[in-house]
């Protein structure tokens, strides 16, 4: 009677095992299937932006016009390159690319797409939004379109306050 008892127990329990495996893998499976969906939609959003597209080169030539544009605020840039919505001048065209680079980047991270850690170690965020603040600031005053570049902003805010406790402890 012993022995029936516990092959009984053996059997149980081993049946419970093979329930509980296929709970944890249906569960795996699942878990698999929603980050997949995820990857998807970012590459579709990726394959579908032109802001991603630019070649490494012309990125990086944009980055560069930027990066050496001299002016103390948005009047001066105005004075010295134009309308920064304009697209005609090197200056506009860099600031429109430039900035809707990154604004994609913000879309992505607002949305779970891309992890904040990564833009945040492989992207000069913080650096771009520094330097086009006052561009975009004042071309939302000059042309009441109040949410150029939002998501630029975001990311940056978002950056910001990842950052605000590290600067804190360094203190």
């Amino acid at each position: 009677m012993v022995d029936i008892l516990s092959m009984v127990d053996l059997t149980s329990i081993s049946a419970l095992l093979a329930a509980i495996g296929v709970i944890v893998g249906v569960v795996f499976a699942v878990l698999e299937l929603r980050n997949l969906t995820k990857v998807r939609k970012t590459d579709l959003i990726i394959r579908l932006s032109p802001w991603f597209h630019i070649g490494g080169i012309e990125l990086t030539q944009m980055w560069n016009t930027v990066a050496h544009l001299d002016f103390k605020d948005y009047d001066d840039f105005v004075k010295k390159y134009g309308e920064p919505g304009d697209g005609t001048k090197p200056a506009s065209l860099a600031i429109i690319v430039i900035g809707n680079f990154f604004n994609g980047l913000g879309i992505l991270m607002q949305r779970k797409l891309m992890d904040i850690n990564l833009i945040q170690a492989y992207f000069p965020v913080r650096l771009a939004w520094e330097k086009l603040e006052p561009i975009v600031k004042g071309f939302r005053k000059q042309s009441n379109w109040l949410d150029w570049l939002e998501y630029f902003e975001y990311l940056y805010n978002e950056i910001q306050k990842r950052e605000q406790p590290l600067l804190q402890t360094q203190q």
